[in-house]
């Protein structure tokens, strides 16, 4: 089996860290990715500096990665600003969340749910005369923190709906990590049922220690595209409490020694990730880094 991991620590991994990152290290963060084989990078967000102050270089940032035809590099988007940026960039996705309930959609975006799916529409529809990827992400949908659970039947409504402006890919976000497997596989069903022309993808986090069953579980599910954040560095800054995105190296691992194919290198990504770490002034989440692959290879060798 071969799957897609889209390596997302340069835009969900960094936007809420504290500690000012410098637009030169976020570049070394791109290009560290995409030398261990990642080939799709969600490398920046055009939101309003405001609003995500750490983010605030995205055209600084793609002006310094180097272009390859190889990779695709994505970009979130909320309004028609942030898509004239987008393309003026050059990105070649654009990425655009539908939050799943409306309290955590206000905090998130500004706006009801009713207004999020009409400005995909628009977006959906301008982004593809510019010719770019267009992924739309329900976000929240296994859990909010200010409603609590939200209803499956309106995951698969909306599904329903952004579907009808022609998305390549849907992506199912567990923003919180509230999510099971057994909710994982329904939902993951309802999608590919409500939108069999989109790519199916989830984005989990690791908040309450179920995001790597999870996406097994996404798989098991027909998924075969995973986002996934080197150090499992990430969080929401508009969802509390909100911990990082499950980590690239740990899933390899588990991928790895399940004969699953994803291109990504494990040893150079343990390599960024302690890099990483430096960087932010903090150890990484990831336990890769901690405990090493097994079987050691170096250890092997040495008993041969």
């Amino acid at each position: 089996m071969d799957i897609t991991l889209v390596e997302v620590a340069p835009r969900d991994g960094l936007q809420n860290e504290k500690r000012a990152i410098a637009t030169a290290d976020k570049i070394e963060l791109i290009h560290r990715a995409a030398a261990a084989g990642a080939r799709r990078i969600e490398a920046v967000s055009f939101v309003h500096p405001d609003l995500v102050p750490q983010l605030a270089d995205a055209e600084a940032v793609l002006a310094g990665v180097r272009g390859s035809d190889e990779i695709s590099y994505a970009g979130l988007v909320f309004n028609d600003r942030g898509l004239d940026r987008a393309v003026a960039a050059g990105v070649h996705e654009i990425n655009v969340v539908v939050v799943a309930t409306d309290t955590f959609s206000r905090r998130n975006q500004g706006c009801d749910i009713e207004e999020a799916v009409a400005r995909w529409e628009r977006l959906a529809e301008r982004a593809q005369q510019a010719g770019l990827w267009r992924t739309v992400t329900l976000a929240a949908a296994f859990g909010c923190p200010f409603e609590g659970e939200v209803p499956e039947a309106r995951v698969r409504e909306l599904i329903a709906r952004v579907a009808e402006a022609g998305p390549q890919e849907i992506a199912l976000a567990d923003t919180i990590g509230a999510g099971t497997p057994d909710r994982v596989r329904r939902l993951v069903t309802a999608l590919t049922e409500l939108a069999p022309e989109a790519l199916p993808r989830c984005h989990f986090h690791n908040t309450r220690n179920t995001g790597y069953a999870n996406a097994v579980a996404a798989l098991e599910a027909g998924v075969r595209v995973l986002d996934t954040s080197i150090g499992g560095i990430g969080g929401c800054p508009f969802a509390p409490a909100a911990t990082g995105n499950i980590a690239t190296e740990d899933l390899l691992y588990t991928l790895d020694r399940m004969g699953i194919t994803t291109g990504v290198d494990i040893a150079s990504t343990i390599d960024t990730a302690r890099w990483l770490g430096e960087v932010l002034g903090a150890p990484v989440p990831a336990l890769l880094g901690r405990a090493g692959v097994f079987p050691d290879i170096a250890v092997a060798q040495a008993h041969r």
